[in-house]
């Protein structure tokens, strides 16, 4: 039984949009779940949110680690566990995946020391099930640059990274995929909203 999913994917992939639909499903069912975010969640999560995304703010690698270990330790103590230990379905988007993926694969900060932070009791939390959302980056950063003009608050800060950073998170993704086969279900995110809520929906075996 799956009580903790996750959603991951470079910018622009979908999730979003694809968490918040099966959120809606799970909702017509009666299905009680917590829908949430990464960074964020939190008063502290969402403050560290603004800071991490915000194109003006210049913060260097190991910074940008912390900070983002920080605000899932809050998230984690205030929000996932709590949930969890009343029996609820926790939808997040983003996790773990997406540091090791954007600080340790786009960043090139060293993995074993990213897994060793979380592998500390307050970050110690791996999801039932983490459905990638996988797009090339040309298309994925359109999208990401169409909906951040709808954006009042700009958080275009990885946005604006080269296309080479990017195309080293989307291939850190697909290697935490294959590393993890029994907890990754990678989805393609090309095409229409609905075609890829069909593929979601499949790899929820029709539950939603």
């Amino acid at each position: 039984m799956l009580h903790f999913v996750t959603f991951e994917g470079i910018e622009g992939c979908g999730k979003t949009t694809q968490i918040q639909l099966l959120s809606n499903a799970l909702e017509e069912k009666g299905i009680d779940h917590l829908l949430t975010r990464e960074p964020g969640g939190t008063t502290t999560g969402d403050q560290i949110r603004r800071l991490v995304l915000d194109p003006a703010t210049v913060i260097g690698p190991w910074c940008e680690l912390l900070l983002y270990a920080a605000a899932r330790a809050q998230h984690l103590e205030q929000v996932i566990r709590p949930a969890l230990a009343e029996g609820r379905l926790v939808l997040c988007d983003r996790f773990t995946d997406a540091t090791r993926a954007y600080q340790g694969f786009g960043r090139g900060l060293p993995l074993d020391i990213i897994e060793r932070l979380h592998a500390l009791g307050p970050l110690a939390l791996e999801p039932d099930r983490t459905i990638l959302i996988d797009t090339d980056p040309e298309t994925a950063l359109a999208r990401a640059a169409e909906r951040d003009r709808a954006k009042t608050v700009d958080e275009s800060r990885f946005e604006q990274e080269n296309r080479a950073f990017h195309d080293r998170v989307r291939q850190g993704y697909l290697e935490l995929a294959r590393r993890s086969p029994g907890r990754f279900v990678v989805v393609d995110g090309r095409g229409a909203i609905a075609e890829v809520r069909a593929r979601v929906t499949a790899a929820f075996g029709g539950m939603v």
